[in-house]
C-alpha cells in the first residue's frame, strides 16, 4: 500500500476509534455502566480489578483498547507489511484518535462558553428592559 494511502487509512481509522472511545467514556448513553465501572474502580480491593474498571472510565486508556479492535478488523499496518506495522499503526492510531478526541473536547468547551455568555448577555438585557 501506497504512503499516502497508508496515511488516509491512518486518519480517516483514527475517527471511528476517537468516536466509539469518547461515546463510551463520555456520552449520557453509557453513563450507568460507566458509573459502575467508577465505583468498582474505587471500591475493589484488587489492583488489577481496579485497572480493569477504569479503562472503561478513562478515554486515552479505552482507546487502546478500540484500536486494538480496529486493527483485528481492518488489519491496518503502516509503513511495514509485518508485525512491525501493526505495532506502529497501533500506536499511530491511539495519537490520532486522541488528537480528534482533544479537538472536540476543545469545541464543546468553546461552545459552552459561548452559551454562558448568550444566557449573560440575555440577562443582562431582560434586566434593563425590567428598569
Amino acid at each position: 500500500m501506497a504512503l499516502g494511502l497508508q496515511v488516509a487509512w491512518l486518519l480517516i481509522l483514527g475517527v471511528p476509534i476517537a468516536c466509539v472511545a469518547w461515546t463510551v467514556t463520555h456520552e449520557e448513553v453509557f453513563r450507568e455502566p460507566r458509573q459502575y465501572c467508577q465505583r468498582e474502580c474505587d471500591r475493589a480491593q484488587s489492583l488489577l480489578i481496579r485497572k480493569f474498571f477504569y479503562l472503561f472510565t478513562c478515554e486515552y486508556c479505552f482507546s487502546h483498547y478500540v484500536t486494538a479492535g480496529f486493527l483485528l478488523l481492518t488489519r491496518f499496518r503502516l509503513l511495514f507489511q509485518d508485525w512491525r506495522g501493526y505495532i506502529l499503526s497501533f500506536f499511530a492510531l491511539v495519537w490520532v484518535a486522541n488528537q480528534y478526541m482533544s479537538i472536540y473536547n476543545r469545541l464543546r468547551l468553546d461552545i459552552k462558553h459561548e452559551q454562558v455568555e448568550i444566557k449573560a448577555q440575555e440577562g443582562t438585557t431582560e434586566r434593563r428592559k425590567a428598569a
